[in-house]
């Protein structure tokens, strides 16, 4: 499983997670890269931080933690049963057909995981922005 923080402005790091995603690896993954991500790309404090309703994303630790970042960036309430509005899975498509057409395929889980990286960075800037 994988992780990941973009912009219209900039696509920060797709993190590998070893196991599933629980409520701690998720703040973790707040802190350690989201608020430096929010800090330097939308310095103006005009970010804002959509997710998806994941159990992790919504459970009461996690929503509190970004209320405490509200001065910081934003956080953007999606209206409920608005799946085809969620950009995210829209990225999520984006990158697994990029990894499906890179050659040859991957083999292993390490070559997955470089193959998602490389078309992260590479090839979705644009895709992301249309």
């Amino acid at each position: 499983m994988v992780w990941d923080v973009c912009s219209w402005r900039d696509m920060g790091p797709l993190i590998c997670l070893e196991t599933t995603l629980t409520v701690d690896r998720y703040l973790s993954n707040l802190s350690d890269h989201l608020h430096s991500f929010m800090s330097i790309v939308h310095s103006d404090g005009l970010g804002q931080f959509q997710k998806d309703k994941a159990t992790p994303h919504t459970s009461r630790v996690a929503t509190k933690w970004l209320q405490g970042l509200s001065s910081d960036f934003r956080h953007f309430h999606w209206p409920p049963k608005s799946l085809e509005m969620n950009i995210i899975e829209d990225i999520r498509d984006a990158l697994l057909h990029a990894v499906e057409k890179r050659s040859p395929t991957s083999c292993t889980p390490m070559d997955l995981l470089t193959a998602l990286q490389d078309s992260w960075y590479e090839n979705l800037q644009d895709a992301f922005r249309h």
